[in-house]
């Protein structure tokens, strides 16, 4: 398990939607990148695979930005439109900037969408997607598809098998590459019978995300 030398320290942000909050933690020694995460629409920077990766990265030269929409910080229990998380999201993109870093713009499920929908506009130099809500559950046919193969950089999509939002074999192909988390749910939650165990689960995404962006030019 590793550690972190630094302990995160949070920094609020005012956008045109209202005041974000980030929470950083720094990498260890001469960072190479920077990884800013949003949360889903039905919970926040909490989330298991966030807090594994904040966790993680710091100690491979990756710095974690984990990011939480206004309407989050404002106490709200419903997510705003998308058009209104993208806001919020261009918001505190200059105070990631600032680290004078290449940011990988992330998220998880309304998050991801995020990420994707204004990565190029923004000048990210990669997405990571985790539980990319391809689809509502049981509504195939309302495919947004377009938004991950719209992203216009190197994309990580890292999602759960069972992921009623999208199972891996259901993605279109595209220019993106795909880590799979068997067994596991919207959440990466795995079921107590599996034969993944929901410490490997979460292990299976900290070391896809770090092999990831060990790849990508700094």
């Amino acid at each position: 398990m590793t550690h972190e030398t630094h302990p995160p320290r949070r920094e609020t942000v005012e956008t045109d939607a209202g005041e974000a909050r980030i929470t950083w933690h720094p990498a260890k020694g001469g960072p190479r990148l920077l990884l800013a995460l949003g949360h889903g629409a039905g919970g926040g920077i909490e989330a298991r695979d966030l807090v594994a990766l904040a966790a993680a990265l710091p100690a491979h030269g990756v710095s974690v930005a984990l990011v939480e929409q206004p309407w989050r910080v404002a106490g709200k229990k419903l997510a705003p439109a998308p058009k209104t998380l993208d806001v919020g999201w261009r918001g505190v993109w200059p105070a990631l900037e600032k680290r004078g870093l290449p940011v990988i713009s992330g998220g998880r499920s309304a998050g991801a969408r995020v990420a994707c929908r204004t990565a190029a506009e923004l000048g990210a130099a990669a997405v990571l997607a985790l539980s990319f809500p391809l689809h509502p559950p049981g509504r195939p046919e309302k495919s947004r598809a377009d938004e991950l193969l719209g992203a216009g950089v190197p994309t990580l999509v890292v999602q759960g098998g069972n992921d009623p939002f999208g199972r891996p074999a259901e993605f279109p192909d595209g220019a993106y590459d795909m880590a799979e988390v068997p067994y596991g749910d919207h959440g990466f939650a795995v079921p107590k019978k599996a034969e993944t165990t929901q410490e490997e689960a979460v292990a299976l995404i900290t070391g896809a995300v770090t092999r990831w962006a060990g790849m990508l030019d700094a």
